[in-house]
């Protein structure tokens, strides 16, 4: 396993993250049960995996728990991290990033992780009904307690980025250390402004859905609906409009062009879809570590084996140039603002 710092701290982390949105089922699109996801966290963290990613909206609270208590005797080895913005009740107050449901988020998910602090406690996405400044003097707020140690931000753009930062120095207060932005051969939309204001800005990147929603493992052929165990099956079968709507974005001619090459080149490189996907994204620059999001231990592994290997050159540039010769607008249909989880 590699390591490298977060963004502008002296937070080690491991190049790939274990994301924990498939951990539990609560009618979404996540199917790991606790016995499953209980096997990942301890090979992740045998592996040397040191950075485990959850969220208090992932299968309602459930996520954190199965972490919690997967992570039990084991604490101090681990890099927390967790989230909040999402609904969390019906008031009006129960959702977003004010003082007021930062607060009371912030307890709900230490208490659902049975710990008393978290590493890296990030916004799940931006709000605009509250002032940046507020945000960020109550994430600060939550460092000085000790609550917290390391912030972060996710699905945020540039100018949100920037406006954080700045909102944070005003105040003299902590700034982000981290953005969580989609990234894959299929969306490619941070490469123009948000890796290079992040750079100049002190965060470190952990990005998300390297496998363009598994597509990019080469399972889903055209003209052919996908089979009802996979996750584009699920999201397909979901009640949720945008779990459905993420589905058909990715699924598109262009990125089943991009998918056949990933395909072909494993084959020439002997090794597997996955791991050339992984690989790809892990070898980018600006890339500080890789969220990987696996429902099953055999798929932990093949992950795994992903992001340990080194793409010869002229694959990587192949692949590039080929991601790159589908149009911004074809490719837009991966880059959605939201998880298919966000409802859930």
């Amino acid at each position: 396993m590699q390591y490298t710092t977060l963004g502008r701290s002296g937070l080690t982390v491991s190049r790939a993250c274990l994301g924990t949105m498939n951990f539990g089922s609560s009618g979404g699109v996540a199917s790991c049960d606790e016995t499953e996801a209980t096997r990942i966290v301890d090979a992740f963290l045998d592996a040397g995996g040191n950075i485990i990613d959850t969220a208090d909206g992932y299968t309602g609270g459930q996520s954190e728990q199965i972490v919690g208590r997967a992570i039990n005797g084991r604490r101090d080895s681990v890099v927390l991290a967790t989230k909040a913005f999402l609904p969390q009740g019906p008031g009006p107050n129960d959702r977003g990033l004010s003082r007021a449901h930062l607060t009371r988020a912030l307890e709900a998910s230490l208490r659902r992780l049975g710990t008393d602090y978290i590493d890296l406690y990030q916004c799940h996405q931006w709000d605009d009904s509250t002032p940046i400044d507020e945000t960020m003097a109550t994430l600060d707020g939550f460092v000085r307690s000790g609550k917290v140690r390391y912030l972060g931000c996710s699905n945020f753009t540039a100018t949100q980025i920037v406006e954080s930062q700045w909102a944070a120095q005003r105040a003299n207060a902590t700034p982000f250390i981290s953005l969580q932005p989609q990234y894959s051969l299929l969306a490619r939309g941070i490469e123009a402004e948000i890796l290079p204001t992040c750079r100049r800005h002190g965060l470190g990147t952990l990005v998300w859905s390297p496998l363009g929603g598994g597509v990019l493992t080469g399972r889903y052929r055209r003209g052919a609906a996908p089979e009802a165990d996979t996750r584009m099956g699920r999201l397909k079968a979901s009640p949720l409009p945008m779990a459905r709507a993420w589905a058909d974005g990715l699924l598109n001619e262009p990125n089943l062009d991009i998918a056949d090459q990933v395909v072909k080149t494993a084959a020439e490189l002997d090794t597997t879809p996955v791991a050339v996907a992984l690989a790809w994204v892990r070898q980018r620059p600006g890339v500080t570590s890789v969220i990987i999001g696996p429902r099953t231990l055999d798929q932990l592994h093949g992950n795994l084996t992903g992001l340990a290997i080194d793409l010869p050159p002229e694959a990587t540039n192949h692949l590039d140039e080929i991601s790159r010769s589908a149009t911004d607008q074809s490719r837009m249909g991966a880059e959605f603002p939201g998880r298919p989880s966000a409802a859930t």
